[in-house]
């Protein structure tokens, strides 16, 4: 039992990776908004599919610890 919950938290880590991956694009989307005020539409549009894309990433994540989780059983 122990086993899966060890591959369920290794499959869990992407999410950490997204939540990096978020963490740094906005910090330069905020950046890039102070350096360039008349560009921030398309930097927020660019940000959140940047954001979007990084999150389904951790969502799939989740989807596979919960499916070793649950076949494995």
């Amino acid at each position: 039992m122990s086993s899966l919950a060890i591959g369920a938290g290794i499959a869990v880590l992407g999410a950490l990776g997204a939540g990096i991956g978020i963490g740094i694009a906005t910090g330069k989307a905020t950046e890039a908004v102070a350096r360039q005020p008349e560009a921030s539409g398309d930097i927020r549009t660019t940000l959140i599919l940047g954001c979007a894309l990084a999150e389904a990433t951790a969502i799939y994540c989740f989807v596979i610890a919960l499916m070793v989780i649950i076949m494995l059983k």
